[in-house]
């Protein structure tokens, strides 16, 4: 396994115990063949390097997709917030249908970096983080990796009416990613965590957790659905859905603090604006 973080002008790499520089970027990586070979190959001979204080976001020209109503607990979560809308049927209809529901999700320009605020929408009355595993999916569409997600969400807006969806989730600041990318070619077990945790004014106010194996759909098949009759020239990131949601009665606050932590790949901080 590597662990990838992004400096200003480089990459670093953590392997073996060695925090390695590597001048490679992130479109090179995400448009190889072999993401991971080409990586071995540039750590042969790199230099040492020091991680970066504040790491950027892991991507250069990728989109970021959603897959959404994977987890048991977001079917139901969203049934509940729809209800006035219809939402009881289409919700299950996804969950168990063979094709998985897909958005887009982001373009480069909107997501934060670790450290970075994320946004509540001005006109939502009722927030929430998902803290989701993300698939590093290269130009090919082949999985060779994995990062953290907040998929940003305005439950209002999208409980009004499944068509409003794009605004509940798209808008400056809706996601973040980081704070590395972990590159392997062994998927992460089943058992691997998603912790959440949210704190206001420094005192924890929700917290949750689940794993992978919860996860209704295989990150194959969401992969295969994603790049059908589609392209990505540069690769892109797949977030995998959410299996955490809040209480009803919780909604995001400015100046809220929300902690993703999914092991080995560390823990994406970013707080409310």
């Amino acid at each position: 396994m590597i662990l990838l973080y992004v400096a200003s002008d480089h990459l670093v790499a953590v392997t073996d115990g060695r925090t390695l520089r590597l001048d490679l970027t992130l479109d090179a990586l995400f448009t190889a063949e072999d993401p991971a070979a080409l990586l071995r190959q540039r750590l042969t001979g790199a230099a040492p390097a020091v991680l970066p204080a504040q790491p950027r976001a892991p991507l250069q020209s990728q989109e970021v997709w959603a897959a959404g109503v994977t987890y048991f607990r977001s079917m139901t979560a969203r049934k509940e917030e729809s209800k006035d809308a219809g939402g009881g049927t289409f919700y299950d209809r996804v969950y168990h249908a063979d094709r998985p529901e897909l958005f887009f999700k982001s373009t480069p320009h909107r997501v934060a970096a670790p450290g970075e605020p994320v946004r509540i929408r001005g006109d939502s009355k009722w927030n929430v983080p998902e803290p989701e595993l993300t698939l590093a999916i290269n130009s090919r569409g082949r999985i060779f990796g994995c990062t953290i997600g907040n998929d940003m969400s305005s439950r209002d807006i999208e409980g009004e009416n499944p068509l409003y969806l794009p605004q509940a989730k798209v808008y400056d600041r809706s996601a973040a990613l980081g704070p590395a990318l972990l590159v392997t070619d062994t998927p992460l077990p089943p058992s691997t965590e998603i912790a959440l945790e949210i704190r206001r004014a420094g005192e924890a106010v929700f917290s949750g957790v689940t794993t992978l194996s919860q996860i209704k759909r295989s990150f194959p098949s969401l992969a295969e659905f994603l790049f059908r009759d589609n392209s990505f020239p540069h690769g892109c990131y797949l977030m995998t859905g959410t299996g955490i949601v809040p209480p009803d009665t919780f909604t995001l606050r400015r100046g809220d603090e929300v902690r993703i932590t999914i092991a080995p790949i560390g823990t994406l901080i970013n707080s409310i604006a």
